[in-house]
């Protein structure tokens, strides 16, 4: 059995789904291990180190996807310009695909089909359930720490003005207004930053334990609570709330970003579409000058006006759809990631390597394909509402 680490071939995705040591790992577990020439040359590791681990180096990706059994990436299959493929056509049919697939998002729709297609079992690192026994596994959890400090940091980049106050000799100038929706792993990294920045912050969530959990980083509340049954399931993680308290929590978000000058975007449904809270009109009565950085874009956006891989102005607000935040800090990020998929490929062949156990409830909550079929529910209801013909659901 054969893990290919790929190089990452998105724009300015600069991390690695493996790093010398979890390779040495791998082999211990008694994979082979393939990994593109020059995969780590963004995290700084040299293919003579790959090798000291006891990798082979293969010299294209062509190589690697044709003879893994599995493959271990960091982002969805795209297009490989150099070898005018796309990844997905490039790996053995029957084949395995450990990576953050982002199955629900609609972009990535077409991806999914291939893979169902193409016979492929893929596994994707943003369904790991956020249990006791997951959290070592827990990428997004991971990758949402990088995500809410650097987000911060591009919104301070662009905002036109101080984010601390300053004192002058002609005054003070007032510290910039910070509003976090979402107050999860990315919304609490971003609260703590802002504030270490000087900011103000205020914070909305829909579940009480994370507007408390806000409060105490220095947030000021801003006004919304939903029924506990009707904001989160048994487990804990959020909802997607009906659409008339949908709309209740726009009202609520319109009033906050009318005093915001940065908007740090984090509200997420585990497995689904992000939900839409940030409509044109909202973002038209915002301050010029303003900014949102909108994290949630890798599933949809928060903000119906950004554009996913794309910075743009509207309404002279600038909203940032960056895809892969967590790529600009590459060396943390993967090392944090290539620990995950470790622990989380230990536990997938806990039984051997030949017997992956599709049944260990962590595998079934991030199954997307098998067995010619789409099986993640996430992905099924995103695609049933852009695509409503029998291609859109699973065959």
């Amino acid at each position: 059995m054969i893990i290919g680490i790929p190089r990452e071939i998105l724009e300015n995705e600069h991390r690695v789904a493996a790093l010398p040591e979890s390779v040495a790992e791998y082999r211990k577990m008694g994979f082979g291990v393939l990994v593109e020439t020059a995969a780590g040359a963004g995290v700084h590791r040299s293919d003579s180190e790959y090798a000291a681990a006891g990798a082979e180096i293969a010299a294209s990706a062509s190589d690697v996807f044709s003879r893994s059994d599995i493959i271990l990436k960091v982002k969805q299959p795209s297009v490989n310009q150099e070898a005018a493929k796309h990844e997905v056509l490039m790996m053995r049919e029957g084949g395995m695909l450990i990576a953050f697939l982002h199955p629900a998002a609609p972009p990535n729709h077409e991806m999914v089909r291939m893979l169902r297609d193409r016979n492929i079992t893929s596994l994707t690192m943003d369904g790991i359930p956020r249990i006791s026994r997951a959290q070592q596994m827990d990428a997004l959890t991971s990758m949402s720490t990088v995500t809410g400090y650097r987000s911060v940091l591009l919104a301070a980049t662009h905002l036109p003005k101080f984010v601390p106050m300053i004192g002058t000799a002609i005054g003070t100038v007032k510290p910039a207004r910070f509003l976090v929706i979402g107050a999860g792993v990315v919304g609490l990294q971003a609260i703590a930053t802002a504030k270490r920045l000087g900011a103000t912050v205020e914070a909305l969530d829909i579940q009480e334990p994370a507007r408390k959990a806000a409060q105490s980083l220095g947030a000021k509340i801003a006004g919304f609570e939903v029924p506990p049954e009707l904001a989160a399931d048994g487990s804990g993680a959020a909802r997607a709330l009906p659409a008339e308290w949908l709309d209740r929590e726009r009202e609520a978000i319109a009033a906050a970003l009318e005093r915001a000058d940065a908007v740090i975007a984090s509200a997420l449904v585990p497995g689904e579409m992000a939900p839409v809270l940030i409509t044109p009109a909202m973002v038209s009565r915002m301050k010029p000058g303003s900014v949102i950085i909108d994290v949630s874009i890798d599933q949809g956006g928060n903000c119906a006006l950004s554009e996913a891989g794309h910075e743009v102005v509207r309404e002279s607000v600038f909203l940032c759809g960056l895809l892969n935040i967590p790529g600009s800090m590459p060396v943390d990020a993967s090392w944090l990631y290539a620990n995950n998929v470790l622990h989380y490929v230990q536990n997938l062949f806990k039984k051997g390597i030949e017997t992956p156990d599709f049944e260990d409830d962590i595998v079934q909550h991030t199954l997307v394909t098998r067995q010619g079929r789409i099986v993640h529910a996430g992905a099924l209801k995103a695609m049933e509402v852009s695509d409503p013909s029998p291609a859109g659901a699973a065959r």
